[in-house]
């Protein structure tokens, strides 16, 4: 090589190397926002160590994530929960929208690979007589035989990611696929809390129900006596009336109750997905209601934040909502793909892959939309209006979780303790009851006496037997609006 043309090669070398360079510090720009997490709401809510209306029987270690429910104690109420969490239509529709968001987010990261296509084919043709077209040539007046040819080939795409709108399109894609494994996670919550208190609810009918029945018996009994009382002169057909009045009350409670029964039974069989029906035999026999435990670990506000499914998937859709803005902008800078071919063509296929068969090219495509009437700007400004929306319901689902919270603490608290002041009602309710009946079968009290005492000892039963099944419900609330009852998925 002379000098002269070592001096001409020297720059092109040096522009190459400078137009690579160029484009490696290109490929590593990314437009638009980095996401610098979530905003800040109710600092000081969330710095307390606990939350403002807490009451007895809590305590603020940070309670376990999954599986509140074993703490009742009670195997039926574990496995219809456990059937819900596994049959469910609704859990298997949140799967698969986890499925689908995890396809979306493997389809724009393959957008950021070359695209290589291989195609193959034959061509058989026949050239044309052209003595039909008047030549006079010596080869004229003859079509030559069929011909084949034989061509294979690569072709290649790759569109480089200059200014990130690929990268942040995957970035938004997989804040999204997040926000749908805590959409899932959501719904394992909603749906365990819903299974509970249908199952609650159960319970308290079957409690009730015996309990009218029970009432109804006795008072019969009562009845009875009286009627033999009457018929010795002793009672008057005035406390005859009063109990049989007394008697078809009570038992005009039960078919209320038994249609309830049958309205939870199929609640529980839908959340199980399973048809009505099904849980008839399973769960007729009546059980008592379970026992919440002495207290309960709830956290604090602040650990509120991790445990909420819904508060953790608010937060990925404004991370993706803050990505799909780069995502938008990157359409105002110049594209640049890089377009490729490599072909073998040959008469014969035996001598196809050949070099001299060779043929091949490399194209560079710089492309821009320099003139495009506000379109980009419009997408941009739907993108930032989308990440300010997004950023308010992460505010208002944050502010939510923590009402949620702490109402749901003040009323477990309260009903709790309401409970005790209903149990001991009952109790004095009981033996006063107790005490009358003695009194009127020894004919020492009226009719009247009896009555009353029936009807408060009644009253206080039911009233104890509704207020530990609201306790449960408001033990189930709170946990649910601690976030509690999902899992990990993979």
């Amino acid at each position: 090589m002379t000098m002269f043309s070592m001096a001409r090669a020297q720059p092109a070398r040096l522009t190459a190397f400078a137009l690579a360079a160029g484009t490696l510090l290109l490929a590593g720009c990314t437009v638009g926002p980095d996401y610098r997490g979530a905003p800040s709401v109710a600092p000081q809510a969330l710095r307390a160590t606990q939350f403002p209306h807490a009451r007895g029987g809590v305590d603020a270690d940070a309670p376990a994530a999954a599986a509140w429910w074993v703490a009742l104690h009670d195997d039926t109420l574990n496995t219809l929960i456990d059937a819900a969490l596994a049959h469910s239509p609704d859990i298997r529709a949140a799967q698969a929208r986890v499925r689908q968001s995890r396809a979306s987010l493997r389809g724009h990261e393959g957008d950021a690979l070359p695209k290589v296509n291989a195609s193959g084919t034959m061509v058989h043709m026949r050239s044309p007589d052209t003595s039909l077209l008047g030549g006079n040539s010596a080869a004229s007046g003859r079509g030559r035989g069929p011909l084949e040819l034989y061509i294979a080939g690569f072709d290649a795409s790759w569109e480089i990611d200059l200014f990130g709108g690929t990268r942040r399109a995957v970035e938004a894609a997989s804040a999204e696929a997040d926000a749908t494994q805590a959409d899932l996670a959501d719904a394992h919550v909603q749906l365990a809390a819903e299974v509970a208190q249908a199952y609650v609810g159960l319970r308290d009918q079957q409690a009730r129900l015996a309990l009218v029945k029970a009432s109804a018996q006795l008072e019969d009994e009562m009845l009875q006596l009286t009627r033999q009382r009457r018929a010795r002169g002793v009672a008057s057909e005035l406390d005859v009336e009063r109990l049989f009045t007394q008697v078809e009350n009570t038992r005009a409670r039960i078919l209320p109750l038994e249609s309830q029964l049958v309205e939870s039974l199929d609640q529980l069989a839908l959340l199980t997905g399973q048809a009505p029906g099904a849980l008839d035999d399973t769960l007729a026999g009546a059980q008592p209601l379970p026992q919440v435990p002495a207290t309960i670990a709830i956290g604090n506000p602040s650990a509120l934040l991790q445990a909420r499914p819904d508060i953790r998937a608010a937060e990925r859709r404004l991370a993706s909502q803050n990505a799909q803005i780069g995502e938008q902008k990157a359409k105002w800078f110049p594209k640049l793909s890089i377009l490729g071919d490599l072909g073998f063509s040959a008469m014969d296929p035996g001598h196809l892959v050949r070099k001299d068969n060779l043929n091949w090219f490399v194209v560079p495509r710089l492309q821009w939309n320099v003139l495009d009437f506000g379109r980009v700007a419009a997408a941009v400004d739907q993108a930032e209006a989308g990440r300010d929306g997004a950023a308010a319901k992460y505010e208002s689902a944050v502010l939510g979780a923590l009402r949620d919270a702490d109402v749901a603490l003040a009323r477990y608290g309260h009903q709790r303790e309401n409970v005790y002041r209903l149990r001991s009602v009952e109790s004095s309710a009981s033996r006063a009851a107790t005490l009358t009946r003695q009194r009127y079968a020894a004919g020492t009290a009226s009719t009247l006496d009896w009555l009353d005492a029936e009807r408060t000892r009644f009253s206080a039963e039911q009233d104890r037997i509704s207020g530990d099944a609201q306790l449960l419900r408001d033990f189930v609330a709170l946990q649910k609006a601690l976030g509690l009852g999902w899992q990990v998925q993979g």
